[in-house]
Parts: structure tokens; sequence; C-alpha cells
């Protein structure tokens, strides 16, 4: 426990849990998205339980770090391009993103519901199946993030489990945002296609700067905001109009 005493394990601690959480929107906006399928009184269970796996899965990783690093060793090559375990995590779970959210997004489109005739209890056990597979996914960014960052693992377990608990605080009220307002959804899912792109070509050896998507995210929310705001502000002069002949009579 010699970290306790180390201003530098602090810092790293500090700077850590940031990333954490950084890297942690893209799980929460997934989690929002798939448990917004769910009944109502099952969404906040689900969203508990998913970043609950999030972060068992993430100290797991952690835990068997040799294991982790072995997967950046060649599989088999295809080509010149050596496959490595990584390699093909990023891509199963960069495709299983853009095809899960191409399906949202039809879905909402068109008005059409998935296994509306499935069990509740069969619904949300698949909900927690999708979310466990992304959340490996999701995990081996933050992992490889956290070894690099720390020295103790100490300190990268209790970045995890703070980050973690900050998102849980959180999460429902993103995901009822995402609910009320349909285009934020459609943006979330957006998102979600972006990552899986990058996460698709970053497995293809393609190196794409996290950088250039979280600036891009923000743009695209920070210009969604505005038209809400806009939105509002016309809904609000409407009612005042309808308002004012009354008033005067």
């Amino acid at each position: 426990m010699e970290w306790l005493t180390d201003p530098s394990a602090w810092a790293a601690l500090a700077t850590l849990t940031l990333l954490e959480i950084v890297l942690g929107v893209d799980n929460i906006i997934f989690i929002s998205v798939l448990v917004g399928r769910l009944p109502q009184q099952q969404r906040q269970k689900a969203r508990l339980i998913g970043l609950g796996l999030a972060m068992g899965t993430r100290i797991l990783l952690l835990l068997s770090l040799a294991w982790v690093m072995g997967l950046t060793a060649p599989w088999f090559s295809i080509g010149d391009f050596a496959v490595t375990g990584r390699d093909s995590i990023l891509i199963l779970g960069g495709l299983f993103l853009i095809w899960k959210s191409t399906h949202e997004i039809h879905n909402s489109l068109e008005g059409e519901e998935d296994g509306h005739s499935a069990p509740k209890s069969a619904a949300f056990a698949a909900t927690l199946v999708q979310i466990a597979l992304i959340d490996i996914v999701f995990s081996l960014d933050s992992v490889i993030t956290a070894v690099g960052l720390a020295d103790h693992v100490q300190v990268m377990i209790t970045a995890i489990v703070l980050s973690v608990l900050v998102m849980m605080v959180f999460a429902k009220a993103i995901g009822d945002f995402v609910d009320r307002h349909p285009t934020i959804k459609m943006l979330a899912l957006s998102f979600l296609i972006l990552v899986g792109f990058t996460l698709t070509g970053e497995g293809f050896g393609l190196h794409i700067p996290k950088g250039y998507v979280y600036f891009a995210m923000a743009f695209s929310l920070g210009v969604e905001f505005l038209n809400l705001r806009a939105r509002k502000n016309k809904a609000q002069a409407i009612q005042l109009r309808k308002r004012q002949p009354g008033e005067g009579a």
C-alpha cells in the first residue's frame, strides 16, 4: 500500500479516472440504447447490471494482463497483414456495433419492435448478454490505457471502480434524456456506428486518432443542443401567442 503516499500515484489515479470516464461514454450510450427497449421498471436495473459487468470485465482483464498482452501476438496472416487476437476482437466488436446500431435505426424509422412477443425475462437476459459482449471490446482500450498510465495495479483498479461509479450515477439521466429526444437517440446511434467503424479500422491496422472521433461527437452534440434549444424557444413563443388573445378579451 505504499502507493497511498506516492503523489505521482495520486496524479495517475486522477488522470486515469477521468480518462476511464471519457472512454466509457460510448459504453453508456450503447447501454442506454439497448435498455430503451426494455419495460420502464427494468431499465435502471439493466443499466446498473450492465455497468457492473463493464467494471468486472475491466478488472478481470487487468488481472489477466499477461493474457491481454498475449493478444498482440499474431494468430495468422493474410498476405502481409498479421492478425492478432486483439485485432480479431476489435473487428468483430466493431462489426457488431455497426450491425446493432443500423438495426436500431431501421426499427426506429420503420416503427418496428424487436421480439415484442418474447417473454420479458428473455428480453432482459438477451440485453445483458449483448452488453456483456460489447463490454469486452470497450474494455480492451480501457485496460491498455490503464497499463500505459499507471504503475500500480491497485491504482488501475481504483480508477476503474471510481469511473464506473460515476457512470452509474449519471447513466439514468443520460438514458432518460436519450429516450425523451428521438433526434438525440439517432445521434447516439450514429456515434456508435462511427465507433464501430473506428474499432474495425483499428483491427485492420488503420490508426484513427480518438481525438478526431470525440471532437466530431462533441461538435454534433453541440449543434443538436442548439437545435433543441431553438425548438423549445419556438414552442414557448407559440404558446405565448395563443394565450395573448384570450388575455385581452
